[in-house]
């Protein structure tokens, strides 16, 4: 597989070196608006052709599929230009900024019979995997409750640099440059590591978002600090299981750091994933009389790009697909929604 990295910001560096590293895959060129910018990153990573646009690098052709890395406005024009050119596409997330923009990529990807995946990063997780697997075996029994929470602090800390003075964390806080807040950025992931790991998707959510004051009259420059920053949503899914999901930049003391407990009937299991570690607890069996947690020990599992690389090598698509994220996506839309009308939605 010969691929496009298209953006060549932050994230750029971890695609470009997964693919990499992966045997029989070749990195083809790299895209960027900024010719400085593509040109170190080419440079950093043996990459020969650089563009400055996605246009230029599709007249050029000579590639199998893209991963596209780009803001997430651009995902979608981007994706649908490559999609049409008969391009593979790995995406990040999320897949589009709504609902109808993402079931169009995604349409248009089945219908050309095109490889399609998103980039849900915590499905490299070995820990969330082997969770999924144990509550689909029926341990657990039947699933009545769960907890998720994705904590970060970059608003706190200056861990990751200073948010005040760096784009790349600005952006994230402004709807003007194209983000959906908390809630659409890392939003994406912990409710795909809630649903994912439960083994059920959403069937009703109610969601609250808020957005703090963090400069004066909320602006920085050209950057309109409206984004919101925290959200706190009950959920139901399908399977009925009842739960609440929340998520902030605000959480002092949690650099990165996602955790998921499913609670059924005869069990549970728990994933905690930071940037460091990752853990998995269960309480199955007789230990649920004496509330004994055992730590499982878990053997990696592939991750996504090389799951992407295996699916254009065999043909098929493999997921997560462009339509599980976009089905992630509706229920993003539709916290925003609820926020707004004060009133529970289904899915």
């Amino acid at each position: 597989m010969r691929i496009l990295i298209l953006g060549t910001g932050g994230m750029a560096n971890q695609h470009a070196k997964h693919f990499a590293a992966i045997e029989g895959v070749t990195l083809a060129g790299g895209v960027d608006v900024d010719p400085a910018r593509v040109e170190a990153f080419n440079a950093a990573h043996g990459i020969e052709r650089g563009f400055g646009s996605l246009d230029a690098a599709l007249a050029w052709g000579e590639f199998d599929a893209i991963a596209n890395v780009t803001p997430d406005s651009i995902h979608h024009p981007t994706t649908m230009a490559a999609l049409n050119a008969g391009k593979h596409v790995f995406c990040e997330k999320p897949l589009a900024t709504d609902y109808a923009k993402a079931m169009e990529m995604t349409e248009t990807a089945e219908r050309l019979g095109l490889v399609n995946m998103v980039n849900l990063t915590y499905r490299n997780v070995a820990q969330l995997q082997k969770a999924r697997e144990i509550v689909q075996s029926g341990l657990v029994g039947t699933v009545k409750h769960f907890e998720a929470s994705y904590l970060q602090s970059w608003l706190v800390s200056k861990a990751w640099g200073d948010w005040r003075t760096e784009s790349q964390w600005l952006w994230r806080l402004s709807k003007k440059h194209g983000s959906n807040g908390v809630l659409g950025d890392i939003g994406v992931h912990i409710l795909d590591f809630a649903a994912y790991g439960a083994g059920s998707d959403f069937s009703r959510v109610f969601c609250r978002l808020e957005t703090f004051e963090k400069a004066e009259n909320n602006q920085i420059g050209e950057y309109q600090l409206d984004a919101n920053d925290s959200f706190a949503m009950t959920a139901q899914l399908e399977n009925g299981a009842l739960g609440v999901i929340h998520a902030t930049r605000w959480a002092t003391g949690h650099f990165n750091e996602l955790r998921l407990r499913i609670y059924g009937d005869k069990g549970s299991v728990e994933v905690q994933h930071r940037h460091d570690w990752s853990k998995l607890f269960t309480c199955l069996g007789d230990d649920i009389e004496t509330g004994t947690w055992t730590e499982v020990q878990v053997d990696p599992v592939p991750t996504n790009y090389m799951r992407f690389a295996e699916a254009v090598r065999a043909g098929r698509n493999l997921e997560p697909s462009f339509r599980h994220a976009a089905n992630i996506q509706k229920v993003l839309d539709l916290g925003s929604i609820t926020d707004r009308d004060r009133t529970e939605h289904r899915v």
